[in-house]
């Protein structure tokens, strides 16, 4: 552009096709992903014994203090902070109902109608929390989010070949979360002589799940497999940079389910810090070849800059929260990021666009 303190970086999303494979952990994901929000409204009109006056609830930054702190927590932490929620009203009201977990909090707002009145947001809360985990239960999604991150940043084939075996065999997990595993399993191992991704399409097929779905680990390797990447996307591709991969799984890991770091952070950060500035010079050639180059190389990393970064093909929540971290560890650097894409991915919507556009 003309002004030298702002860059666009346009990035393909076929260089990253594991982040939208994986389970989302932060409320906002969940949400997304397991319930679906549409212009800031959630339907939850099919949900079990749901109450009339949330059948249909609004989100908002703006004018839901609790969303706006709470919408990149852990599910985790998410829990600790309702119920912290919840006793701040207790107090208020005076009341003295025990509460430990989500059923507790939903049997306090049921039996309290006049909590309700007072209290439309955390009611709102409640319910969409006491949703979220009743669809993390019965979907396994704990078990199988602990497969996806191990397939995604660790290199263990005999270990996840075996609990990707397992799963698949498993009436219990979902089809679409069985079929998510083998992508990333494909995905990972895809060049390994030894991998199993033939005989984990015929698993998959004699434990019912449907032909079209299976189709679409071809569908998955043919848009975004190794000779399609322009980047080392596993740091398996060589031996140095699988002792990088190695040690990256070992590193003080908050939480086994959220061990992943998706490539683009990963990406601006080192840009941003000054790091492999002629690597990213390479991967990133200007649109208008007679223009000077940008200065990636700058040792020092980047200050008083806006960046601004694209995703062609679709951006995640995962990568949303990421860049939103970003900007806090960066704001002494003076550098603000922006990220968009041509839409905002799930799993779902990422494999079901994939499929009408590559047949098989």
């Amino acid at each position: 552009g003309v002004d030298s303190h702002a860059q666009l970086f346009i990035v393909d999303r076929k260089n990253d096709p594991v982040t939208p494979l994986l389970t989302q952990w932060t409320y906002h994901a969940l949400l997304y992903e397991l319930i679906g929000i549409n212009n800031g409204r959630i339907d939850l009109s099919h949900v079990p014994g749901i109450r009339t006056e949330v059948k249909e609830v609004m989100l908002s930054q703006d004018q839901d203090t609790f969303f706006k702190q709470s919408q990149h927590l852990n599910f985790g932490d998410l829990g600790a902070s309702i119920k912290k929620l919840v006793e701040l009203y207790q107090t208020n009201t005076k009341s003295h109902h025990q509460i430990e977990s989500i059923a507790d909090m939903k049997r306090f707002v049921e039996a309290y109608p006049e909590f309700r009145k007072l209290s439309g947001n955390v009611t709102k809360h409640v319910t969409l929390v006491g949703e979220l985990s009743r669809l993390v239960a019965e979907r396994h999604l704990l078990a199988v989010s602990e497969l996806e991150q191990s397939l995604a940043c660790n290199e263990q084939h005999n270990s996840d070949l075996k609990a990707l075996r397992a799963l698949i065999s498993d009436a219990k997990i979902t089809a679409e979360n069985k079929v998510r595993c083998a992508i990333l399993y494909a995905l990972r191992y895809e060049r390994a002589q030894s991998n199993a991704i033939a005989e984990l399409k015929q698993l998959l097929t004699s434990n019912g799940v449907d032909a079209d779905q299976v189709a679409s680990i071809d569908v998955v390797l043919r848009y975004a497999g190794a000779g399609e990447r322009q980047s080392d996307l596993f740091q398996n591709e060589n031996l140095f940079s699988r002792g990088r991969s190695i040690f990256k799984g070992l590193q003080g890991v908050e939480n086994v389910y959220t061990q992943h770091t998706p490539a683009l952070a990963e990406m601006v950060e080192q840009i941003v810090r000054g790091k492999q500035g002629l690597h990213w010079q390479e991967r990133l050639p200007n649109l208008d070849p007679k223009a000077r180059p940008p200065l990636l190389g700058n040792e020092n990393g980047m200050h008083n800059q806006d960046i601004i970064v694209f995703v062609v093909g679709g951006v995640t929540m995962e990568e949303e929260m990421a860049v939103a971290k970003l900007n806090e560890k960066l704001a002494s650097q003076n550098v603000r990021l922006m990220i968009g894409g041509t839409s905002i991915q799930t799993s779902s919507s990422f494999l079901a666009e994939l499929s009408t556009t590559f047949f098989p």
